[in-house]
């Protein structure tokens, strides 16, 4: 019986424990295509002169290990022109003032009004991935249109930064208002 029992069972935890390797495989590729959309927004978006000397900062608020370490990756190997890259965990709202970029995730989204206080005069490129957020006052917004990767792009929420954005970036995104 005891055999039986574990024949039956065996298959069930072997496809349970399949389903959540690809899972964590899904979760990982996610992580590998945000983190190059986010570095590839410093080619297309242009910072004010007084942001193009030290770090380059990238800051991540909430939990995404795999995004964090995704990013840190590159950022062994990757620079904004002359200024290395330095990818931080933003813990609160007011250490995004000290970002280039801050990505805030979903289970951090609620932060988004105070996070727009602590950057307003700042040229920080808001970047975030909940439905909605671009009108709200994110600049960027990741989105998943057929089963693929998108982001949405509200060009006056990013210019009120004092940055500029290349067509090149405005063609290729939904764009929202």
């Amino acid at each position: 019986m005891k055999k039986l029992l574990f024949i039956l069972v065996l298959p069930i935890l072997l496809l349970t424990q399949s389903a959540a390797i690809r899972m964590d495989q899904s979760e990982e590729a996610g992580a590998r295509i945000k983190a190059i959309y986010i570095y590839n927004f410093t080619k297309y978006i242009e910072w004010p002169d007084n942001y193009k000397s030290g770090n380059f900062v990238i800051g991540v608020y909430g939990t995404n290990i795999p995004l964090f370490n995704e990013l840190s990756k590159m950022a062994a190997s990757k620079t904004v022109g002359a200024q290395k890259l330095e990818i931080k965990s933003i813990g609160n709202p007011a250490e995004a003032a000290q970002c280039h970029i801050i990505y805030i995730l979903t289970n951090s989204s609620d932060e988004l009004p105070e996070v727009i206080k602590k950057v307003t005069g700042k040229s920080t490129l808001i970047v975030t991935d909940k439905a909605g957020l671009t009108k709200l006052g994110s600049g960027i917004n990741f989105s998943i249109v057929e089963n693929k990767q998108k982001i949405e792009l509200n060009k006056a929420n990013i210019e009120k930064y004092k940055l500029k954005v290349a067509t090149t970036l405005v063609d290729m995104s939904v764009q929202v208002k």
